[in-house]
């Protein structure tokens, strides 16, 4: 029998420990430009020792061209100046002492943290960036207003409207489950809601594409054969197998082509007008200028809060021991946010500027002189971690003489070329645009056709990696780009 017994040791191990500002850095470097802002305007509501600092920020004109260099020297830090460093909040070897620092900090000048531009003076005025959108339900339901119904019909078709998709589709649940529930019978609804399909805009809460496009062939009197093409041979439309439906309805060919035009001209989806899609506005963080033969890369702070912390609370560190604590930890709460945010921005713009500097040709001629490049290379010319050059380039837009793009679109894998050397995949994506761009509608080029001009080209690539680059690209098979009229 084998005893029990209770026994100390001593253990060596090494871990690795994240720390309270150590997470914060991490959590600010990978979030967006908008999040960033939000997160800001919720610490300057739940710490009152921040403030937003209200003297405007100074343009480019004002700044010079100098002190955006990317050889700039760092500013030299104030001789009067306590601001304790990071290691030495954490291991307490160094007595904090706040009053001092908040002295210290109410003297310093605040550190500009402007853009190359004022950009106020550009921006629309308020009024044109508001807008009052209608709803495809609130249109219908103003309609139904209109209508001749009782009350079982009213409960009815607004329960059909309110369980319309995207697309102006009712597709779930079933007629006769809303019936049920509106105390209506099946047939009455089934009346109810041919009413509501020819509302605007016309074949709204149709249950397929078929239904919705005959509701609209039978509201604007069009030709029968429309309705027969439409009701047998929709897929063949698709597919523009023009013969076969000529073939099995005994017409002619130029009529199905005749047919077929006005097909396309029917709306397949009744909500496309309606669907209030959120506008995303890309703000770039960085901007890179040309000056003379040199790149510039400057931090875009338009619109961003400038923080400073406010001298409202040196009073309180005179105050009783409780509110002393507080305000300390809310004043430590409130270094670390500054410093992360100041080194989030400085390492975005280190980031940039190595990319500018390994993609020089695509700034001086554009995107088919983008070379090939991951995230090592950036990563091991900053002094970074790979995973570190993720979070930066991730959701982080630069403003470049060539258009505004996502930071991660500069690393692209390699395409093997036979005369010179390797070329990005983006810069082939851009050919592959460009190719089909310059086709014949009537003879549209196969992928292979493509792979073939592509090597004449000197660029090696498989027939599979143009597919998958021209789906990437939203561009159709050559089957469904062909154009018969």
């Amino acid at each position: 029998m084998v005893g029990m017994e209770l026994r100390q040791q001593l253990k060596l191990s090494q871990q690795l420990v994240m720390t309270p500002q150590l997470q914060q850095a991490i959590k600010l470097l990978q979030l967006s430009r908008v999040e960033l802002v939000d997160m800001v305007h919720q610490e300057l509501e739940e710490n009152p020792v921040l403030e937003e600092n209200p003297e405007p920020v100074p343009s480019f004109e004002e700044r010079g061209a100098a002190e955006v260099s990317s050889e700039r020297e760092p500013e030299p830090q104030s001789p009067t100046t306590s601001v304790p460093t990071d290691r030495e909040a954490i291991s307490g070897t160094r007595e904090i002492d706040w009053e001092k620092y908040l002295e210290n900090y109410a003297n310093q000048a605040p550190t500009p943290s402007g853009s190359m531009r004022s950009g106020s003076d550009e921006l629309p005025p308020l009024e044109a960036t508001l807008g009052n959108t209608t709803t495809l339900a609130d249109h219908l339901r103003w309609q139904l207003k209109m209508s001749v119904v009782n009350d079982e019909e009213e409960r009815f078709a607004s329960l059909v409207i309110g369980n319309l998709d995207q697309d102006g589709y009712f597709k779930e649940p079933s007629l006769e489950e809303l019936a049920r529930e509106a105390g209506l019978d099946p047939e009455d609804a089934e009346e109810v809601l041919k009413m509501i399909q020819l509302f605007d805009p016309i074949g709204v809460a149709s249950r397929d594409l078929r239904e919705c496009l005959l509701v609209q062939v039978e509201a604007l009197g069009l030709d029968i054969d429309v309705r027969e093409i439409i009701d047998r041979h929709l897929t063949n439309l698709e597919k523009r197998n023009y013969q076969a439906i000529a073939k099995d309805l005994g017409l002619e060919i130029g009529d199905v082509y005749e047919a077929a035009k006005i097909v396309g001209n029917l709306e397949p989806r009744p909500a496309r007008n309606f669907v209030s899609e959120e506008t995303r506005y890309i703000v770039p963080d960085v901007f890179v200028h040309k000056i003379g033969d040199r790149y510039f890369v400057v931090p875009n702070d338009d619109g961003m809060p400038r923080l400073k912390i406010s001298n409202f609370f040196r009073s309180a560190m005179d105050s009783s021991p409780e509110a002393k604590e507080y305000v300390q930890n809310k004043l430590r709460s409130a270094q670390w946010l500054i410093r992360s945010i100041d080194q989030r921005r400085r390492t975005i713009v280190k980031v940039t500027e190595t990319i500018v500097d390994k993609q020089r040709d695509f700034f001086e001629r554009g995107v088919d002189y983008l070379k090939p490049m991951i995230l090592r290379d950036v990563a091991e010319a900053v002094g970074m971690h790979e995973s570190t050059i993720s979070r930066v380039t991730t959701a982080k837009y630069v403003h470049t003489p060539q258009g505004i793009f996502e930071l991660k679109y500069f690393f692209n894998s390699s395409i093997r070329r036979t005369t010179e050397e390797d070329i990005a995949s983006e810069s082939v994506k851009s050919k592959i645009r460009e190719i089909v761009g310059g086709e014949d509608t009537r003879r549209p080029l196969s992928d292979q056709r493509i792979v073939q001009l592509l090597r004449e080209g000197g660029i090696v690539i498989a027939r599979r990696t143009v597919a998958k680059y021209r789906e990437m690209l939203g561009i159709l098979s050559s089957t469904k780009r062909k154009r018969y009229f």
